[in-house]
């Protein structure tokens, strides 16, 4: 049964609401907007939610752009015995209303709204489940590319995704679906660079001037590449600003109330900035306050996520396996040599499901050296 949300100041109007719709739906209720922003955090997802306009702590339009921000594919609608045309404005400029009713509203011309907002979310949830769906397989197919190319690409976006991921559910933007997907494609532009480039940054050598430029403008690459695909125009400008630095001035406090690129940007950049220091062997508590300095400017909101970061691979065990036992998650502790003596893995590479495709590969033809050593998440 869709869940139904309604706000108003009036107990007596939620109790007549109340008999003629809560037999239709899973119908709750609130009698402040405070209390009803609470139940659209902790009882959602709502279908719908009805507001009146007039109320004590703020009116309906101001309820329903912040019930926007934190639900935004909940159809928000206004019922209200005010219907001047101001508030008509204000409301639909403000709370983006799916629809504005007037009391006194019958039950039944009350229900024909309702089914219809809940018919507007099915669609809005419909199309955002196919999009993410598609896209996300598409963007999969392009990064399974990367990891035959770049397995140390692959491995670093796979720890990028699954930071913003954390960091995106601790700080509470995780109906935001660009930041994930932004995280597994952010490194899709070292496709691009020359495999000796890749190999040094792999290995941790230091790059030459023309070799840092060069390996510095793969995310403008990436987004570049990214633009052209319809509705990624986000995630590209995400993906392209991932090394910029945070902008902190005019924006507000709560980083849940940016603008989709700029929380991206910010989120993804921490999350590269702390998985540069922790793959350089920093513990990840001095890596995250490494990250407080004034220059980097990450709202405090951002560290604190940090903090509460499962960090994969933190405690490992030491294991002497054979080729047929690696398995995903897995890191090299010794660089993998081919039976002639060629390095096909450096030491600390995560091994990803690309990864095991091509060594595989490479085995059945010239052979690895085994057994050899790799560390285990514990």
């Amino acid at each position: 049964m869709e869940k139904v949300l309604f706000v108003d100041d009036e107990p007596n109007v939620l109790e007549g609401i109340q008999r003629g719709l809560r037999k239709r739906v899973d119908l709750q209720t609130a009698t402040s907007p405070a209390e009803g922003l609470r139940l659209l955090r902790e009882a959602g997802p709502f279908s719908v939610v009805v507001s009146d306009m007039r109320m004590p702590e703020m009116n309906g339009a101001q309820f329903l752009a912040r019930a926007h921000e934190c639900s935004p594919n909940t159809v928000r609608m206004i019922l209200s015995g005010q219907a001047d045309l101001e508030a008509t404005i204000s409301a639909v400029n403000q709370g983006h209303i799916f629809r504005f009713m007037c009391k006194p509203c019958s039950s039944d011309e009350l229900w024909a709204a309702v089914e219809a907002g809940i018919e507007q979310f099915r669609l809005v949830v419909a199309e955002k489940v196919l999009l993410e769906q598609t896209l996300s397989g598409a963007v999969k197919t392009l990064i399974e590319i990367l990891g035959m190319v770049s397995p140390a690409a692959y491995g670093r976006a796979s720890r990028l995704h699954r930071y913003v991921v954390a960091l995106s559910g601790t700080i509470g933007l995780a109906h935001v679906w660009e930041l994930p997907l932004a995280a597994m494609v952010s490194q899709i532009g070292c496709l691009t660079l020359p495999s000796e480039t890749l190999s040094k940054v792999a290995a941790g050598q230091e790059l030459g001037d023309e070799e840092k430029r060069l390996y510095e403008s793969h995310p403008e690459v990436a987004g570049k590449l990214l633009v052209a695909i319809p509705r990624l125009g986000d995630v590209a400008a995400i993906v392209a600003g991932q090394c910029r630095p945070v902008e902190l001035d005019g924006r507000p406090a709560d980083v849940r109330q940016w603008d989709v690129r700029s929380a991206g940007q910010a989120l993804l950049r921490a999350a590269c900035e702390f998985d540069r220091l922790v793959t350089s062997g920093i513990a990840p508590g001095a890596a995250i306050d490494s990250l407080t300095v004034p220059r980097l400017q990450f709202p405090a909101a951002i560290i604190e996520a940090l903090r509460s970061l499962p960090v994969p691979g933190c405690r490992t065990a030491l294991h002497l396996i054979r080729l047929r036992d690696l398995v995903p998650g897995m890191i090299f502790d010794q660089d993998l040599a081919s039976a002639k003596g060629i390095r096909l893995v450096a030491s600390g590479q995560e091994v990803t499901t690309a990864l095991l495709v091509r060594l595989r590969t490479v085995a059945s033809g010239v052979g690895v050296v085994e057994p050899f050593r790799v560390r285990v998440p514990l």
